[in-house]
């Protein structure tokens, strides 16, 4: 497999499962590719110009990984997928319903961030001083752009703009959503407070950990220190942020519940062709 096709294939599976999130509590996808966080593979890789032996170590863990992933994790989602289509075909699914579905998907995490994180180490251990340096240059300048766009504005705009970016995601699920349904997300998303800057100050604290524990990645313990920070990363990241994940999965839990309530038997058709869709596309994945 080449490099390209290695990339896009595990990127696609692991994205695809990263935006089903949005049922699990994260308000984004940006978010929740972060929350992910054996995602510092790919994130490095943008953020630091790699050397070609650095390259081809990736290229050797990610095939590993790849093939783990496509023959292991892939029939656990199609798996998921089928019971998820069941349910919707059997009517509105209650919330307990909605719970169980994000509890389901929270539960393949685990497995893929331990397989990811040697694949992490690596790559972190090779660094020089001068790509770390790049590293703190490029996650500083991509924080302030990402709080520039998104706090932009005053509370107001920021909810509103919250609303939009989570309206988009919703449409992905259940299509164009009615004027009951738009009014309960913005509902939904004036009432979430300061989750955005929560969030955002949860994303320094873990790159500053992660800059703080990089000084030592040359001294025993640095493998655990990075397994920490990838498989625990809410530590890091704050008791707010802690908080506010917990509140989160709940309030979209309800959200989700009150959307499909809202919407007719358009939208669960809608909701039940995408998660069809999007099994078929695990269904054709293959690790060759």
């Amino acid at each position: 497999m080449d490099q390209r096709h290695r990339t896009k294939t595990l990127k696609l599976t692991t994205l695809s499962l990263v935006v089903l999130f949005v049922l699990a509590g994260c308000s984004s996808t940006r978010m929740a590719y972060r929350y992910a966080d054996w995602g510092v593979v790919w994130w490095v890789e943008d953020y630091v110009t790699l050397s070609r032996a650095q390259k081809r170590q990736l290229n050797q863990d990610l095939d590993s990984l790849l093939k783990w992933h496509c023959s292991t994790e892939l029939p656990r989602y199609r798996a998921w997928l089928d019971e998820l289509e069941a349910d919707i075909a059997d009517g509105a699914p209650d919330i307990d319903t909605i719970e169980y579905h994000q509890q389901q998907l929270l539960v393949f995490v685990p497995d893929l961030l331990d397989r990811a994180v040697p694949v992490a180490v690596n790559l972190l251990t090779s660094l020089s001083d001068d790509q770390v340096t790049e590293l703190a240059r490029n996650m500083a300048e991509d924080q302030a752009e990402l709080e520039q766009e998104m706090l932009g504005g005053d509370p107001q705009q920021t909810a509103k703009a919250r609303a939009e970016r989570t309206a988009k995601r919703v449409e992905r699920w259940l299509g164009s959503l009615n004027g009951q349904q738009q009014a309960l997300l913005e509902e939904w998303s004036a009432d979430r407070g300061q989750q955005t800057e929560i969030w955002l100050q949860g994303r320094k604290n873990w790159q500053k950990a992660l800059l703080e524990t990089m000084k030592g990645r040359d001294q025993p313990g640095f493998d655990e220190a990075i397994r920490e920070l990838v498989i625990n990363s809410e530590n890091a990241r704050g008791p707010e942020y802690q908080a506010m994940m917990r509140e989160s999965r709940l309030a979209m839990a309800n959200l989700m519940r009150a959307l499909i309530q809202a919407g007719d038997q358009q939208h669960r058709e809608h909701l039940q062709a995408r998660a069809s869709k999007l099994n078929r596309d695990f269904t054709a994945l293959t690790c060759s």
